[in-house]
């Protein structure tokens, strides 16, 4: 097996040289690259080895319990060791303080490392953003510093079993009583619903205020902690864990909440309007998610290659990465990772200098996209290489493949996003964030290939506002979107391929990309086809 490995100098070629990361006030090249070093020896060396572990043996429900492995129990104390749950919130409530550029660097490293595990630990960056914009004062006290100190790791409840992408379904209620409130109802696929990794999980719950058919207008957010103030365990029960594909080290859970006390956060009515405080954040940590494991497909795929001999050349024996065919697959695998990367790096970007939110509505949807989607062609690709090897649980490239698999199904799946693009962001403010990302890439000299691109594009988008029914073309509109964008950051890395320690790689890949700008015109004919 090829032990991970944190790609730092792609990671950080993209955000100095490609994206502009040096336009969020308070990010640090220097002082991020310090902290990513120090947090991917961590990574590589104490948390990468209970990947395999926590696949193998998995989580376990005893007597109500979630239970998971003894190693990644002993691993998350070091991990609250190092102060790295409190990584970026504020110091005035325990934690470090980081920006939000650094932290996405740490989170794509550890979910490189262990993608069940950083799923368990992540949403208090999501939790923070609620609590900033939305509580009260007493309740920053309250339950930040048990975020920062790793005590307590949170959840995102949403889901039922009748409300899934449709939250105006949502069947469970909140009741108030007296200083409290009661929650009463179901909620499924609810990712570590319970562990006894920390000492309680801080449930941030969307429940119904209002009537039934209030739609979402009568949904509230509430914090709810597994554990009373008194110690004794709060009315929320875990009643199954699913079984799934992968990530079997995350507790998949459904819970029962039974007159569970919580506290309302913000304005009754307002829930939907918080909960996207902690969706919007999850989207960009899937487009993540997509980018660590293309990567990872890309570190494993092309090691083995250059160690594999199979068949000869002018000089004799050679490795298979010397074959042209494999090298175009190591190539396509690199592009992918790349680009993902690039793409959700300017995303990230943008959401954290505040700079072109209109760009950012539509980045959003195509990030998570185009991570997921393709990055699980990169993983695919990767286990072609490694031929019958790659079948086997030996090598892992499989478990990123499975791993990776609900990526494109949670936080909104590919059709969603597709129709979020060709449908609501169409018309949103006259096509807003439709024309920040055309001024976007015609502040890129990307050559011919790139203006062919985006004439395809904007024919593309007049089609779209002919008023024709966007389901049918949707997903073929957000997959030209996600190539323009693809080939428009590709122009950016070939021109400053001096700045990475391998040019030359840097240069083959992005005149692949450029070759296949050609597909840009079949997604424009598939649109129109239709």
């Amino acid at each position: 097996m090829k032990p991970f490995a944190a790609p730092l100098d792609d990671i950080f070629f993209i955000l100095n040289h490609v994206v502009g990361a040096d336009r969020v006030a308070d990010y640090d090249p220097e002082m991020s690259r310090e902290i990513a070093q120090h947090f991917a020896s961590f990574a590589e060396e104490v948390i990468a080895p209970t990947d395999e572990i926590g696949d193998r043996i998995g989580a376990k429900l005893v007597d109500g319990r979630v239970v998971l492995p003894d190693a990644v129990k002993a691993m998350f104390t070091q991990y609250v060791e190092g102060g790295w749950p409190g990584l970026m919130l504020p110091e005035d409530y325990g934690g470090m303080g980081v920006d939000g550029v650094t932290g996405g660097v740490i989170h794509e490293i550890l979910m490189g490392a262990n993608h069940a595990f950083q799923m368990l630990v992540s949403l208090a960056v999501g939790h923070n953003r609620v609590f900033q914009n939305f509580g009260t004062d007493a309740q920053k006290a309250k339950y930040l510093p048990l975020l920062a100190s790793g005590d307590y790791l949170g959840t995102m409840a949403l889901t039922e079993p009748g409300a899934g992408s449709d939250l105006g379904r949502i069947r469970t209620r909140a009741v108030q009583d007296g200083d409290v409130w009661r929650i009463t109802g179901e909620k499924i696929f609810i990712s570590g619903g319970d562990q006894d990794m920390s000492k309680g999980v801080l449930h941030m719950v969307l429940a119904r205020t209002g009537e039934m058919d209030s739609g979402v207008k009568g949904l509230s957010l509430f914090a709810c902690l597994s554990d009373r103030a008194d110690g004794s365990r709060n009315a929320v029960n875990v009643t199954r864990i699913e079984e799934k594909m992968g990530l079997h080290l995350q507790p998949t859970c459904q819970l029962a909440f039974d007159g569970a006390e919580a506290e309302l956060i913000g304005a009754v009515g307002q829930g939907l309007r918080a909960m996207f405080e902690i969706m919007n954040h999850a989207r960009v940590d899937v487009a993540l998610q997509g980018v660590a494991h293309s990567a990872r497909a890309y570190d494993i795929a092309s090691s083995y290659a250059a160690e594999r001999v199979q068949g000869r050349g002018p000089d004799g024996p050679v490795t298979i990465d010397k074959h042209g065919d494999v090298r175009r697959m190591l190539d396509e695998i690199d592009a992918i990772a790349m680009g993902a990367r690039a793409m959700t790096h300017l995303a990230l970007v943008t959401l954290e200098s505040g700079d072109n939110p209109w760009l950012l509505e539509l980045l959003t949807h195509v990030i998570k996209w185009y991570a997921s989607e393709q990055g699980l062609r990169a993983a695919e690709t990767g286990m072609q290489v490694l031929g019958g090897y790659g079948y086997l649980q030996e090598y892992r490239i499989e478990q990123t493949y499975r791993d990776l698999r609900i990526a494109a199904i949670y936080e909104g799946a590919s059709g969603i996003h597709a129709m979020g693009v060709a449908a609501r962001l169409l018309r949103l403010e006259n096509g807003a964030a439709m024309n920040a990302f055309v001024d976007y890439l015609k502040g890129i000299d990307g050559g011919p290939a790139l203006d062919r691109a985006v004439a395809a594009w904007e024919a593309a988008r007049a089609h779209l506002e002919t008023g024709v029914d966007p389901g049918q073309i949707a997903t073929p509109f957000i997959r030209l979107t996600a190539r323009v964008l693809e080939l428009a950051l590709w122009a950016q890395m070939a021109a400053k391929a001096d700045h990475h320690p391998d040019p030359e790689r840097i240069r083959r890949v992005a005149a692949l990309v450029a070759r296949q700008s050609a597909r840009t015109e079949a997604d424009l004919a598939e649109m129109t086809a239709a």
